[in-house]
């Protein structure tokens, strides 16, 4: 029954989230946001790698993560993924030894930078790799985790915060992000896999998109864990079973850009 409601209720949104996507899913909506970031590299090798870094820390506030991407990218050069198969990973703790974002530090941003420069070594690119963990896995998700943790291993990464993993249980928000950006492609999302297809993602949940959904009765969970993200996203899935997470960028302009009001579009699909 509940299922019933949040099926009925994604059917009568649909035009209005249509009509939000044609209106504001455009390039000039993007800023301020780290995915500008991808935006400046041609090559699908440093898109890929950017696209990682500037997604794991992409939380807190936003003017802090785009000047924390930016003094990492600097240290990176003009082809990071170059730049990464061979940088010895001691060269780089010199270098972004003071970094911090958050609770992010400076070690354990060149751990994930070293962990990222032994896969390019290995596998060529993070796309490959992606692709032989998802070959290995009986199914997506499982992939997906043996490709975090191959991260992980690879730069001897302690935690699980700054790389997520769908086998940890929380959302993996940021994680889900940055393959929305590699594997969707639209005038926003670069879409620059294919070792997966749109209708394989799952929402990119945070507290803001947790809200939304809750408020347009696509979930009535109390917790935005990977759980709730997979419920939203099998709800967009019954009016977009090819393109679940299409209207992410939409609604998570809300508190964003001035000229976009939550609460008048929640009160407009009431």
């Amino acid at each position: 029954m509940k299922n019933e409601r949040q099926r009925e209720n994604v059917s009568r949104l649909f035009p209005l989230l249509e009509a939000a996507y044609e209106r504001y899913n455009r390039k000039e909506f993007v800023s301020p946001d780290p995915l500008e970031f991808v935006y400046r590299y041609e090559r699908p090798e440093d898109r890929e790698v950017v696209g990682l870094i500037a997604s794991c820390i992409a939380y807190g506030r936003v003017t802090q993560i785009l000047r924390s991407v930016e003094v990492v990218l600097k240290v990176l050069g003009a082809s990071p993924a170059e730049f990464l198969k061979s940088a010895p990973q001691e060269d780089l703790l010199l270098t972004l030894r003071s970094f911090r974002h958050r609770f992010t530090s400076g070690e354990e941003m060149v751990r994930l930078l070293g962990g990222i420069g032994s896969v390019l070594r290995r596998w060529g690119s993070l796309e490959c790799f992606l692709g032989h963990n998802l070959q290995a896995s009986s199914h997506r998700l499982e992939g997906v985790s043996l490709f975090v943790e191959g991260i992980r291993e690879a730069g001897k990464i302690p935690s699980s915060f700054l790389l997520a993993s769908p086998r940890d249980g929380s959302a993996c928000k940021r994680l889900f992000l940055f393959l929305k950006w590699m594997v969707r492609s639209d005038e926003v999302d670069p879409g620059e896999w294919s070792v997966l297809s749109p209708r394989d993602l799952v929402v990119p949940l945070d507290v803001h998109m947790f809200r939304i959904c809750s408020a347009l009765g696509l979930t009535q969970r109390r917790t935005p864990d990977l759980r709730t993200a997979r419920e939203i996203t099998t709800v967009f899935s019954h009016i977009l079973p090819d393109d679940p997470v299409k209207y992410d960028f939409v609604l998570t302009r809300f508190g964003i850009r001035p000229e976009l009001n939550e609460r008048e579009f929640i009160d407009s699909c009431q």
